[in-house]
């Protein structure tokens, strides 16, 4: 029987390409001669011979010589390129076989072509030196990882020794992590970027939830002086163990790491027989929130906690065991500010007769920062706090009201990324999707005044091809802007940029090519020659390099 299948199988395959064959058979009967490209233009008889430059990295002004075929037909009717950036060309020094022409002043790293009559030839690389480089002596190689998912890095805290800590959502760095032994979103580097576990014993870190921190913050003060307040997604730090899952996404470290914690004695245990359960470790910062954290501040002896969440925890060490905790909920949405044992502060985004905090943002908090005098501005997708109108920002008084002498305004039309503040300059500066700020056209990028004002000196150009998703400004006031953007005002900027204080593209800082991902802080050290700045972030490529979510930058005065 299945002899005969198969071979009742095989002639059904053979009658269907009988049929096959006599059907295209039939159409070429019927005169499929014509060519349907006909009438396409003729290629040019252009070619590159170079496939570098010589030299391999060029500065503005640079003359540049490659070697070609097939100019000379066409050498009044052609234009030459650098990374979309229109070149002046040398037609004394240009012939047959040679193609001389300038760096343009706003070139950036990037392909190099030649068009004439409609089409284009491109040339090799050019590698564009300029007052910002990446650091190649920069230690990070393999940067943060995760094996479960995103392995981004959102912060980093600077240590009096020089040393970094990072903070993000990876589970190895500089492929160190193990199984066994994760870096669960935390890990210490040297001053030159090496992985360092010297003095530090951050063990598992960050585990449960979301496994990440997302803000680091260092005591400068106090009591508490050296230590650290993290905030983020988790439910534990440095163990696995169900019963050992009671943090609720924000806690403090020691010095050197390790959870900072406390021994209760004389516990209730409702297993008498097993008398190790008669005491317990815990956090010694005993607070917490129902949803992730997404920054923390530190203000004299307390603590600020924004985020996602609706509700302020705090154990309640009377019913809890060893292996049951029971928690106190208190409805504070959004924000709220805690003492060093963890402790709430009633005078801070709380009504006293309700017994919960007031309505806050209308939409999502996307970014804080706070300044000097301990208020807070937020920013993000609401366009109201607390009943008041604010479109997208907002300053709170220290009671956690909206502080109505902040002068933004109608503040943006559209939603705000990042926001940062330079002690240097005193001044603001946002990024997002918006384009007006308090009246002022702004296509993602604004420059503030400290009261919220706007800068009336900087007037940015339109961004087009995406938008800006963070932006910093340096000592000396130039502006670091990254984002999925392809085009500042008439220029060719893949995703980076560096402005001055107006608002113009700084000439000599935009020698980089493209940029791809997202920067979500920087930190910036003065040297001899100009300045060191760490991004962190998702950042996937920069230039022709691939960061790993860590790089530095070398800029020159």
């Amino acid at each position: 029987m299945l002899t005969n299948i198969k071979y009742k199988f095989k002639l059904y395959l053979l009658a269907a390409i009988s049929l096959t064959t006599v059907f295209v058979s039939c159409e070429k009967e019927k005169g499929l001669t014509e060519d349907p490209y006909a009438g396409g233009k003729k290629p040019l008889d252009i070619t590159f011979i170079s496939k570098t430059t010589d030299p391999d990295v060029l500065r503005v002004g640079d003359v540049l010589s490659l070697k070609v075929k097939g100019l000379a037909k066409y050498i009044n009717d052609f234009k030459v390129y650098v990374n979309e950036v229109e070149a002046e060309v040398d037609l004394k020094s240009s012939n047959d076989s040679t193609l001389t022409f300038k760096i343009p002043v706003n070139a950036s790293t990037g392909s190099m072509w030649i068009t004439s009559q409609g089409q284009s030839f491109f040339g090799p690389l050019v590698k564009i030196d300029g007052k910002l480089n990446l650091d190649p002596t920069w230690k990070v190689i393999n940067g943060a990882s995760n094996t479960t998912g995103a392995s981004t890095v959102y912060d980093i805290e600077t240590l009096p020794s020089g040393r970094y800590f990072l903070g993000g959502a990876f589970n190895s760095f500089e492929l160190k992590g193990t199984e066994k032994l994760p870096n669960g979103g935390i890990v210490q580097l040297l001053g030159d970027g090496t992985y360092s576990t010297d003095a530090v014993a951050f063990g598992k870190g960050a585990g449960g939830s979301g496994k990440a921190i997302y803000s680091i913050n260092r005591i400068a003060t106090g009591s508490y002086a050296g230590k650290f307040i993290i905030g983020g997604s988790f439910t534990s730090y440095n163990s696995t163990r169900n019963n050992r899952q009671t943090l609720n996404n924000v806690a403090r470290l020691n010095a050197n790491g390790s959870l900072d914690s406390v021994i209760l004695n004389n516990i209730i245990n409702p297993k008498p027989q097993e008398t190790y359960k008669n005491s317990d470790t815990i956090s010694a910062f005993n607070a917490g929130v129902d949803g992730f954290v997404r920054k923390t501040f530190v203000f004299g002896e307390q603590v600020y906690i924004v985020g996602n969440f609706y509700n302020y925890k705090r154990m309640f060490l009377p019913n809890s065991s060893y292996d049951d905790k029971v928690y106190d909920l208190t409805r504070m949405r959004q924000m709220v500010r805690v003492n060093m044992d963890g402790s709430m502060d009633s005078t801070f985004h709380y009504n006293k007769s309700t017994r919960q905090s007031a309505v806050g943002a209308n939409g999502v908090i996307l970014d804080a920062m706070m300044q000097t005098d301990g208020k807070l501005i937020l920013v993000g997708t609401f366009s109201s706090f607390n009943g008041v109108q604010a479109n997208r920002i907002v300053r709170l008084n220290l009671d956690g009201s909206v502080d109505n002498g902040f002068s933004a305004g109608s503040g943006a039309n559209g939603d705000i990324y990042s926001i940062r503040y330079n002690s240097t300059t005193n001044k603001i500066v946002v990024a997002g999707a918006f384009t007006s700020f308090n009246g002022k056209a702004s296509s993602g990028i604004n420059l503030l005044n400290a009261d919220g004002t706007n800068v009336s000196t900087f007037n940015g150009q339109i961004i087009t091809g995406g938008i800006a998703s963070f932006a910093g400004q340096l000592n000396n006031g130039k502006i670091i802007v990254s984002g999925s953007f392809n085009k500042y005002g008439d220029y060719l900027r893949q995703g980076f940029m560096v402005l001055d204080a107006n608002g113009q593209l700084a000439v000599g800082y935009n020698n980089t090519g493209g940029f791809q991902g997202y920067v979500y802080d920087m930190l910036e050290t003065a040297t001899a020659t100009g300045s060191q700045v760490i991004l962190v972030g998702d950042i996937l490529r920069f230039n022709s390099s691939l960061p790993h979510n860590v790089m530095r930058l070398n800029f020159t005065n």
